[in-house]
C-alpha cells in the first residue's frame, strides 16, 4: 500500500510530526530561536528544565496527530499537553525525592500477572505479549518504561496516602448517609411542556430566522465505487494481488485523475449521488463518505470493502420548510429548546429560593406522585446521578432530576428516615474501605496544594507561542 495509507492505517503519523518538528528545532526553525540562550526551555521547575524536545517526545507518546493539534490550537491544546507534561515531571521529581524504586524483577512480575497475556490455563504466554506489542506498534523497552512510570506513580500515591484508616464513627456516618431512606414527592414536567403539534408555522419560521446560520444544512454531490477482492480481482481473499491493485488506484487518486475513468479502468461501477444530506439517507457507506468529506478525493475502508470517492460539490443551505423531513427536525429542535427554557427558568427560581411549597402544590394539583428511596443506589425510578443529587440536599428542598429516558421531574425531599439498624461486619469492611478512599483523596488534594508551594513552575510564554506558531504553518 502507499506510504500515506500505511501511515494512516498504522497510526504512526506522529512519527512524521516528530521528524518535522525536530528538523525545525534542530536546524534553525522558528528563526533559529530555539538554539540559543534559554529559549529552548519551555518550562522551568525549580532547577529542572523542560525543553521543547521534552514536549516533542510527550506529544509523540500521546498519539495526537499534527492535524488534530492544528485544529485545536484555539482550544489551547498546546497548553493542555504542556500541563500534562508538567504534572508528570512534578511526580517524577517527587518519586526521586522520596527515593521510590521498582526493581526489574517486580516489573517482570507485573507483566506476567497481566491476564491479557495469559492462556486459557492462566499461564503467561510470551507470544501473546509480543503480539500485543506488535499490534500497538510498541517495543518492549518503551512499553516497560511506561509501565514502570505508572507503577512508580502508584507507589508514590500509596506512600502519600499510607496509613489512612478511617475511625469507626466516620465509617458509620458514611453508611448512614448513603443508606438512609428518602420520601419524595415529584411532578412529571412533560405535563407542562408545549406539545410538538401546537407550534404553528410562524413560530417555526421565527425560530429558523433566529438561528439560520446554526441550522444551515450541508449538501454534497459525490461519486464513489465499492471495491473488494471479488469485483477487483475475481477472488474472495485479501491477497497481495488485491493490495497491489489498491495501490494502483491510490496512486491514480493521488495524481488527481478522474474517478469515473479510474473505476472504469478497473471495471468498478461508479455510483453518483446528488444533494446528499446526513439525515436523508441510512446508507452507511454514503454516511461514511459524508463524514470524510473534508478530504475531497480519497479511498477509505468500510467493513470488508474499500470505497473510492470524489466530492464534486459542497453547499450549505437554509432549511427548506417545504421539506417534511427537515421541518420535522426543526420542530424537534424548537420543542427541545422550549423544554430547556422551561426547565432553566424553573431551576433558576429554585436556586434563587423563589419557589415554595405553595407553588409546588399549585403545579401538582392531582399530578403529584410519591416514592420511597431505600439507599443512594436505589435507581428503580431515577437515574443514579439524580439519586446522588437527592441524597446531597436537605429535607424540604426542591430540585430537577431525570430518569434513564431523560424525562425531567420536579422533586421535593419530603422526609428523611434515618437508620436504626446496626452495621454488619461485611458492611463495616465495605464502608471502611470506601471512607479510607475518601480520606486518601482528601490527602491527595492537600498534597496537590503542597506541590504548588514546593515547586516554582515558570512558563516561557515566548517559547509556547513559537510552538503554537509552528503548528499554524
Amino acid at each position: 500500500m502507499s506510504l500515506r495509507k500505511y501511515l494512516n492505517k498504522n497510526k504512526i503519523g506522529g512519527l512524521i510530526l516528530i521528524i518535522v518538528i525536530i528538523i525545525a528545532f534542530g536546524f534553525g526553525g522558528f528563526g533559529g530561536g530555539f538554539l540559543s540562550n534559554n529559549q529552548n526551555n519551555i518550562v522551568k521547575i525549580n532547577k529542572t528544565n523542560i525543553t521543547t524536545q521534552d514536549l516533542i517526545n510527550y506529544i509523540n507518546q500521546s498519539g495526537i496527530s499534527q492535524s488534530a493539534i492544528q485544529d485545536n490550537l484555539k482550544n489551547n491544546i498546546i497548553e493542555e499537553l504542556l500541563s500534562g507534561l508538567v504534572s508528570t515531571t512534578l511526580l517524577d521529581l517527587e518519586i526521586e525525592d522520596f527515593e521510590i524504586l521498582i526493581s526489574q524483577n517486580s516489573l517482570s512480575q507485573k507483566i506476567k500477572l497481566n491476564k491479557n497475556f495469559h492462556d486459557e490455563n492462566g499461564n503467561f504466554q510470551r507470544l501473546k505479549y509480543e503480539k500485543f506489542l506488535l499490534e500497538n506498534n510498541e517495543t518492549a523497552p518503551s512499553f516497560e518504561l511506561r509501565l514502570k512510570g505508572r507503577e512508580l506513580q502508584k507507589n508514590l500515591f500509596d506512600y502519600i496516602g499510607a496509613g489512612t484508616k478511617s475511625p469507626n464513627f466516620l465509617t458509620k456516618k458514611l453508611f448512614e448517609e448513603e443508606n438512609k431512606k428518602l420520601e419524595l414527592e415529584f411532578i412529571d414536567l412533560n405535563n407542562f411542556y408545549k406539545k410538538k403539534d401546537s407550534f404553528n408555522d410562524l413560530e417555526i419560521k421565527e425560530f429558523l430566522d433566529e438561528n439560520k446560520d446554526q441550522l444551515k444544512v450541508e449538501y454534497i454531490d459525490f461519486d464513489y465505487g465499492i471495491i473488494n477482492p471479488k469485483n477487483l480481482i475475481g477472488v474472495d481473499d485479501f491477497n497481495q494481488a488485491f493490495f497491489d491493485k489498491i495501490d494502483e488506484i491510490e496512486i491514480k487518486i493521488e495524481n488527481n485523475l478522474d474517478l469515473k475513468e479510474i473505476l472504469t479502468d478497473f471495471d468498478i461501477e461508479t455510483i453518483s449521488v446528488s444533494d446528499f444530506k446526513i439525515s436523508s439517507n441510512k446508507n452507511d457507506i454514503q454516511k461514511k463518505i459524508f463524514e470524510a468529506r473534508n478530504i475531497e478525493f480519497d479511498i477509505i475502508e468500510h467493513e470488508n470493502n474499500y470505497i473510492a470517492y470524489k466530492i464534486n460539490k459542497t453547499e450549505e443551505r437554509t432549511p427548506d420548510l417545504n421539506d417534511p423531513e427537515l421541518k420535522k427536525e426543526i420542530l424537534e429542535l424548537l420543542f427541545q429548546k422550549n423544554k430547556f427554557d422551561y426547565n432553566n427558568k424553573l431551576l433558576t427560581k429554585i436556586n434563587n429560593k423563589k419557589f415554595n411549597d405553595a407553588e409546588f402544590l399549585k403545579m401538582g394539583e392531582n399530578k403529584i406522585e410519591s416514592l420511597l428511596l431505600n439507599s443512594i443506589k436505589d435507581n428503580k425510578k431515577f437515574e443514579i446521578n439524580s439519586v446522588e443529587i437527592l441524597y446531597s440536599i436537605p429535607v424540604n428542598s426542591f430540585t430537577l432530576i431525570s430518569d434513564e429516558k431523560n424525562n425531567i421531574y420536579l422533586a421535593k425531599i419530603k422526609k428523611i428516615l434515618n437508620l436504626n439498624d446496626n452495621i454488619d461486619d461485611k458492611k463495616i469492611q465495605e464502608y471502611s474501605l470506601k471512607q479510607n478512599t475518601n480520606n486518601k483523596n482528601s490527602i491527595l488534594k492537600t498534597y496537590d496544594l503542597l506541590l504548588n508551594t514546593k515547586y516554582n513552575v515558570v512558563m516561557n510564554q515566548k517559547t509556547i507561542e513559537r510552538v503554537k506558531n509552528f503548528f499554524q504553518w
